[in-house]
């Protein structure tokens, strides 16, 4: 297989004054961490701000999808804002425009004013991740990229299992306003890091005179533009609000789905044909990167679906706390924490080729899934929480050498552009996982419900006699006869409920796992590569 060497930059780093790379890496993380923890942080709390703005709780849904629409919207055009404005200078007005609109999030006192904040919210969010993802690249050489990718997978891994915690912490010991207010002191010192320490490369100083023609003048792509934003928020909005208006039984997601579809299939037509792309679809032309970015979806897809439905599986049918679910989930957060900088090392030193690592922890993660499909009611929370130690063990090694075969072929001038693609890719996996989780969990649970209760006939004997003694134990205990009679036979009823709701839920879980597993050959579809290279000179 041919050997594709990864090219090297003339001048690679985006600290030009002596700063240690690390100091960079970890001071762009800081406000990553805190967009990424606020994708989940408000879910928990959403019945408790229903009840303080004085909305139902369908109406402060729309808390969620605000949010997601606007990040979805200007997340893949990050890299064109970036070159417009100044890589530092365009993070730097994301962070400060989240951090005041968190302000006014927290303090909103109607509902309007919270939606509002919350799209200003999620335009600023969303230039952080791809944009920090960037900068990680610039900074750092191709020798010692891993090293930053293992930080940059603790934060976009942990971020969204942390927040669901976090958010049921802060809602049942303080108020749920904190759960916005908490950013403020973050994006602070988020600002006052990066305006010290991160600076635009000279090479990136160059590619931004790309944005302008001879004479000076702006080159936007306008029609690109309009074409991505209606169509990533038209289907943002489908995916979020799909199952609560019942899909295309509904004219307003009939309508979404023409408009989305449409719009984006025209926005890559366009693109492709446009001299200077807001977003740049020819990179796919590069085997690697196509391959990298169907990861990235499937990280996505199987990440974001699993940390909405642990929490909400062991909420509805084990009776947790919403921060005691949650604790399932820290395990898997300890795990990468713990061997995503062991991944790492044995990419940087050459020890496993990241290609052979990107498979085994694809395998591992599918196998997490299907484990997972073979719970029960009787499962305890140490089951639950090995098992999602082992999907940690998969993520942990799966970041990393993704990264790095992200980038094993693009040129430095392309990092920009690449970093927005793939968090776009990323962004569309989590979207369509929760799609997807919330309406297979209720569709399934329905033909769950129909098979098993075909069986559960009146003439059903055994049925009849477990109703029977459980109306007579509870006669024994106080209960009239009627009252007995009716309580145990809503006891089995809701059994019932329970267990063809579990069973939906490992349905989901196994289509996932299945979906994984299917995914890893991919790998092997890619060019092989050299990891790293010599450091530059001077650096």
């Amino acid at each position: 297989m041919a050997t594709a060497t990864a090219p090297m930059p003339t001048q690679i780093q985006t600290v030009t004054r002596g700063i240690n790379p690390w100091v960079v890496a970890l001071t762009v993380t800081i406000a990553t961490f805190m967009e990424l923890l606020d994708t989940s942080i408000a879910n928990v709390s959403l019945p408790y701000i229903a009840g303080g703005l004085g909305r139902s709780y369908d109406e402060v849904t729309w808390i969620l999808t605000t949010y997601l629409v606007a990040n979805a919207v200007v997340l893949p055009m990050s890299a064109w804002l970036s070159r417009v404005f100044g890589r530092k200078n365009y993070y730097m007005a994301c962070v400060a425009l989240f951090t005041a609109t968190s302000f006014l999030c927290g303090v909103a006192p109607t509902l309007g004013i919270m939606l509002i904040a919350r799209v200003m919210q999620g335009i600023g969010g969303g230039g952080l991740a791809p944009v920090e993802q960037a900068i990680l690249v610039d900074t750092f050489p191709p020798a010692k990229r891993a090293s930053a990718f293992a930080l940059y997978t603790v934060a976009i891994v942990t971020a969204p299992a942390i927040g669901p915690v976090l958010g049921g912490w802060i809602t049942d010991n303080y108020n749920w306003r904190w759960v916005f207010l908490i950013n403020i002191p973050i994006g602070i010192v988020s600002l006052f890091l990066t305006n010290r320490f991160v600076h635009d490369p000279p090479a990136f100083a160059e590619e931004r005179k790309t944005v302008r023609n001879a004479a000076g003048k702006l080159n936007v792509d306008s029609v690109g533009i309009a074409l991505i934003a209606v169509g990533s928020g038209a289907l943002e909005v489908l995916l979020d609000r799909g199952q609560i208006d019942d899909w295309f039984g509904s004219t307003l997601i009939c309508w979404l789905f023409v408009i989305g579809l449409g719009c984006l299939s025209a926005a890559v037509f366009w693109e492709l044909h446009h001299p200077d792309p807001v977003i740049d679809f020819r990179m796919l032309k590069t085997r690697n990167f196509a391959v990298a970015n169907i990861f990235y979806f499937i990280f996505g897809f199987g990440l974001f679906a699993s940390t909405t439905m642990i929490p909400q599986m062991l909420q509805q049918l084990y009776g947790y706390r919403a921060i005691d679910a949650g604790l399932v989930l820290g395990p898997g957060a300890f795990v990468i924490t713990l061997l995503a900088p062991v991944g790492a090392q044995l990419v940087q030193r050459g020890i496993v080729h990241p290609r052979i690592l990107l498979f085994g922890a694809v395998i591992v993660v599918g196998l997490s899934m299907l484990h997972y499909s073979h719970m029960n009611l009787q499962t305890d929370y140490a089951h639950y929480a090995w098992a999602r130690a082992l999907q940690g063990l998969g993520y942990a090694f799966f970041f990393v050498p993704l990264s790095v075969l992200t980038y094993s072929q693009l040129k430095p001038n392309q990092n920009n552009k690449a970093s927005s693609l793939t968090n776009f890719f990323r962004n569309w996996g989590g979207s369509f996982g929760i799609a997807f989780i919330t309406t297979m969990a209720e569709r399934r649970q329905d033909f769950h419900q129909a098979r098993v209760g075909n069986h559960l006939t009146a003439s059903n004997l055994p049925l009849q006699e477990g109703v029977r003694q459980t109306a007579a134990f509870l006669q024994a205990h106080g209960y009239s006869a009627a009252d007995a009679m009716k309580a145990a036979t809503l006891r089995y009823y809701n059994e019932l409920g329970a267990q063809t709701h579990l069973l939906a839920f490992m349905d989901c879980f196994h289509i996932i796992g299945v979906v994984t597993l299917m995914a890893a050959p991919l790998v092997w579809l890619t060019k092989n590569f050299k990891v790293g290279g010599k450091v530059p000179e001077g650096h």
